[in-house]
């Protein structure tokens, strides 16, 4: 049995706790929540990993490796994440459950204590950040920024979303951009880090053995130095409307031996909030979000014109985002056929199987997120920056409902915004 609790610890600062018995370990995490934007995105990135370095108590990897040493090789990582347009910084740790230490010996307080002196005491040289970490750290989040290109089916969605967002916070990168992040200093990095200390709403996470009264004790002893403020709040994520005329067409060329088509639809103001979303969901799925939709199976397998082809959502955005790699004279034939295919879906001309299948499918995904502590830390930060309640069960319970032409309702409110192709350069 599996026990879901919210608890609010202090004005801005949520923790969900899940109780299971499922697994051998507890994760805990402890996430910022904060605006994207690209003035302070590549120093919130890096914030992370330089707490992450030392702490007052552990001033080194090789005295906090001990600490973790001490709670059963418990692991803990930075984590940098964009949900919506909030960009979430933190940790994320992983430690053995209760239940299965030595002599009934409490792993959770000293997890949680462990995670609350990294966020809350760093260690510092003269009132800032240590010069020597700050620039190690700094060189390896512009490695990070610069690698991401090596990717090149998750650039070319990266360029989509710059392009079609580029007014809009979602178009900031995760980790922002290299030329904001070489000019990060230690005093800037502090200056940032104190502010969101004070101003950031602050969402923790358990999920283990522990009752959710000595989770919440566990961590409001950690966060006792966390500054109270009655005005931290969630941020908030726009939902721009569809600009009417013809979409956006861009092209870029690079040494690639594929092409990355990725083309970008607005909702139509459907998001996650909305009574219709789980129709919105249906409908991805059908189109593009399994090996059974219009897609995999048309697309790529009847009429070999990708090599792959799916589509996703952006829940809190009002986005669907199609992904395709072809050849790179088969541009216009497969956006062609993509289109098609969501024309047919938008005449309803869904047959039974594919329904089904793509109903299945989804409530099955959903369901393995509850065998896995990260995909479900994963899920409830996702609702926790939307400011949803909803359970995955009660997510299942929605798509069970959705019928054929509600499917047909909202691929008919889908409007295409942008389209990203990336090809090689010519001889």
């Amino acid at each position: 049995m599996t026990q879901v609790t919210r608890i609010e610890l202090m004005p801005g600062v949520r923790l969900t706790a899940v109780q299971t018995h499922k697994f051998k370990s507890n994760q805990l995490s402890v996430t910022l929540l904060t605006p994207l934007a690209a003035e302070t995105a590549s120093a919130n990135a890096l914030l992370p990993h330089v707490l992450r370095r030392g702490t007052r108590t552990h001033p080194d990897l090789e005295t906090l490796s001990a600490a973790l040493d001490e709670l059963y090789g418990g692991a803990i990582e930075p984590a940098v994440r964009k949900k919506g347009e909030t960009q979430c910084v933190g940790f994320v740790g992983s430690f053995l459950d209760d239940a299965y230490a030595p002599g009934g010996e409490k792993i959770l307080e000293g997890a949680a204590a462990l995670l609350g002196e990294l966020l809350l005491d760093p260690c510092t040289e003269e009132g800032a950040f240590r010069g020597d970490y700050t620039a190690q750290e700094r060189r390896n989040l512009i490695d990070r920024i610069r690698g991401q290109i090596n990717d090149k089916r998750s650039y070319a969605m990266h360029r989509l979303t710059q392009i079609m967002c580029g007014a809009e916070a979602f178009g900031v990168d995760r980790l922002g951009d290299e030329e904001r992040a070489r000019a990060i200093t230690p005093e800037g990095l502090w200056e940032r880090y104190q502010w969101l200390l004070k101003n950031a709403a602050v969402e923790l996470y358990y999920c283990g053995s522990a009752a959710p009264e000595r989770v919440e004790a566990a961590f409001r002893a950690a966060l006792e130095k966390l500054p109270v403020n009655p005005g931290r709040t969630r941020p908030g994520c726009g939902v721009t409307p569809h600009v009417s005329g013809a979409p956006r067409v861009v092209e870029e060329a690079m040494d690639v031996t594929q092409g990355k088509l990725a083309m970008g639809f607005r909702t139509g103001g459907v998001t996650c909030w909305e009574k219709d979303y789980p129709a919105l969901a249906m409908c991805s799925a059908v189109f593009g979000g399994t090996t059974l939709s219009k897609l995999f199976l048309n697309v790529r397998e009847k009429r070999s014109l990708c090599y792959y082809a799916s589509s996703g959502l952006e829940k809190m955005k009002g986005l669907m985002l199609v992904s395709s790699g072809i050849e790179f004279d088969k541009y216009q034939i497969a956006r062609d056929e993509i289109l098609a295919q969501l024309e047919a879906v938008r005449r309803g001309e869904i047959e039974d199987w594919e329904l089904e299948g793509a109903r299945r499918t989804l409530i099955s995904g959903h369901l393995t997120t509850l065998d896995s502590q990260a995909r479900q830390e994963e899920f409830w930060l996702g609702q926790a920056v939307a400011g949803l309640e909803t359970t995955i069960e009660e997510l299942c319970a929605g798509l069970e409902g959705v019928t054929r032409e509600q499917v047909a309702a909202a691929a008919r409110k889908l409007e295409l915004d942008t389209i990203y192709f990336l090809k090689g350069k010519e001889d």
